[in-house]
């Protein structure tokens, strides 16, 4: 039973935790246990009533700022980060660091003085995987925090650190030879799937960053070095970036984290080869996550101009307060004209979760990003011959994750759409999943090479990076980023459609959802004709296309 919280402390709103399922209690947190949190604090900015998650987004994207201009506006206001430095110093915890423009402040300090200080009760647990016991801390219940603090604290993440995503990407279950294709099925390297999509040619990312989410793993520079070399492109510039202790540690297993964090690189790489990748490597944890991404966006050394994450969980799976934190950091990116692509899931219509309901993966589901789902890409004479909706879980390899959101609204951007009811029985109208798509199937996925291996790889996972690295090259050639595209990529759907700048796909299911004309929580908007893209994009007028101050 948790702690009752001391006088003069509340809960803080959206942090309860429910027990870890497929987990048990092996005994208390050792009260000398050194730990680390983050502690975000609120937008002085934010207008005033729309702290609910769920309603933050009815309304069009604010207008960019320069990053000067942002830290003078939304930085958090020195008298809150005093309270909450006193808070630190009353509970005899250390302040590690404190970023104002981030609005975190991370402490440290036992488990004993952390317990007390938000008076919760932390437990040790166990749970069985294939290669033993995993033993995390976690918690039940609400953390609390002192009353006067209410309005400032918007959210404490590390005191419970279960493993919170996971990896959105399928293993062909066939081998193949990189860089040769197996007989039996159809495969692709990046390069083709450039071609078949018709990226704009001549372009190659250069004066970009593409900054790549990774919770665990890590890529070695002799196997980067190897695939760019076997497709004859120079290596890219990547950047390992550690967060809250992480660093790039590849455990040399092609089926671990390592075959998503190579993934990415040697997708996005291979669409964008003169583009500097950072890789912002964070524990897989909430905090971890939300650090990892406020990070990305805040890094004045590498600044990407766009972010694949290819990692997410069933929305039932976050507390509010987790989905509140990294969707106000979206926010942020937002404003500042960094566009977020993120994997839909690969698990259908029921995002894995057994309950014979429909649900979506989070990160995808926030309107502040695009939302990546999954097709199953066949060509003939170097063109697209067929492609459907991704959709082999009959035979356990996955489908495009998508549907409606049970934690955000309809986006205003998003209501022209046609986006359906959810088909669940509370028929919710929602925030639609995904926004666009990209070749998904891993028997027509990827050829990357991966702890000296060739394989190929799909997933929703593949389809982020694939995004990324084409706005990377829409970023060059216009000289300024897309920024938060998906207003512009609804509100001109008809004129892309016509200029055939997307690619409808209108055929089959991912469960509860089928395709069909217009936007489907299969497919989104469909996929892309790169080469076209960009003539809309050159001749758009539309403010939700607009340049960023320097």
């Amino acid at each position: 039973m948790a702690n009752l919280p001391p006088r003069g402390f509340i809960r803080l709103a959206g942090s309860e935790r429910q027990a870890p399922t497929n987990a048990r209690a092996i005994g208390p947190v050792d009260p000398e246990e050194q730990l680390e949190v983050s502690v975000y604090l609120r937008d002085p900015a934010a207008i005033s009533g729309e702290d609910d998650v769920s309603q933050e987004h009815a309304r069009q994207p604010g207008p960019r700022m320069s990053r000067s201009a942002y830290a003078a506006t939304h930085s958090a206001s020195p008298d809150d980060v005093a309270q909450v430095l006193a808070f630190a110093n009353q509970h005899h915890l250390t302040v590690v660091s404190s970023d104002p423009v981030a609005r975190q402040i991370i402490l440290s300090g036992s488990s004993a003085d952390m317990t007390q200080a938000f008076a919760v009760d932390l437990h040790r647990y166990a749970a069985e995987n294939t290669a033993g016991d995993e033993t995390f801390r976690g918690r039940t219940g609400h953390i609390h925090i002192p009353a006067a603090l209410e309005q400032i604290i918007t959210g404490v993440f590390g005191l419970d650190d279960r493993p919170q995503a996971h990896p959105r990407f399928r293993f062909l279950p066939l081998g193949i030879k990189f860089p040769h294709v197996n007989t039996q099925v159809t495969t692709f390297t990046p390069l083709q799937l450039a071609g078949l999509y018709d990226f704009p040619a001549g372009l190659d990312g250069s004066g970009q960053c593409i900054g790549i989410i990774e919770l665990g793993g890590g890529y070695q520079d002799s196997d980067l070095a190897t695939y760019f070399q076997q497709l004859g492109l120079s290596s890219p510039q990547v950047v390992s970036v550690g967060v809250d202790g992480a660093t790039n540690s590849p455990v040399g297993d092609p089926s671990s984290a390592d075959g998503e964090v190579v993934l990415d690189i040697e997708v996005a790489g291979s669409i964008a080869p003169k583009a500097r990748i950072a890789v912002y490597f964070a524990p897989n944890t909430d905090r971890g996550f939300l650090d990892a991404i406020t990070q990305a966006i805040h890094d004045t050394q590498n600044s990407p101009s766009v972010i694949s994450i290819s990692w997410g969980g069933p929305e039932s799976n976050w507390t509010a307060q987790a989905m509140q934190s990294m969707d106000q950091a979206f926010q942020a990116a937002t404003t500042l004209g960094i566009t977020i692509c993120s994997a839909s899931g690969d698990n259908g219509s029921s995002d894995g979760i057994t309950d014979n309901q429909a649900h979506v993966d989070f990160p995808a589901s926030s309107p502040n990003v695009l939302a990546c789902g999954g097709t199953r890409l066949e060509a003939s004479q170097n063109q697209v011959a067929s492609e459907v909706v991704w959709n082999e879980s009959a035979t356990g390899n996955g489908a495009s994750g998508g549907g409606i959101s049970d934690t955000f609204d309809l986006p205003s951007w998003q209501a022209q759409a046609k986006v359906p009811t959810s088909s669940n029985s509370s028929q919710r109208r929602g925030r639609g999943v995904p926004d666009v798509a990209g070749d998904a199937d891993p028997q027509t996925g990827y050829q990357i090479y991966v702890d000296g291996q060739g394989m190929a790889i799909g997933g929703t996972s593949a389809v982020s990076p694939l995004w990324a690295g084409l706005i990377a090259l829409l970023n060059q050639k216009r000289g300024q980023p897309v920024g938060f595209f998906n207003p512009f990529l609804y509100q001109n759907y008809q004129r892309l459609l016509q200029a055939k700048a997307l690619r409808d796909i209108t055929s089959g299911n991912n469960g509860s959802y089928s395709a069909g004309s217009g936007w489907d929580a299969c497919t989104g908007l469909g996929t892309p004709d790169g080469a076209r893209l960009l003539e809309v994009l050159t001749t758009a007028t539309t403010t939700s296309i607009s340049n960023a101050a320097d």
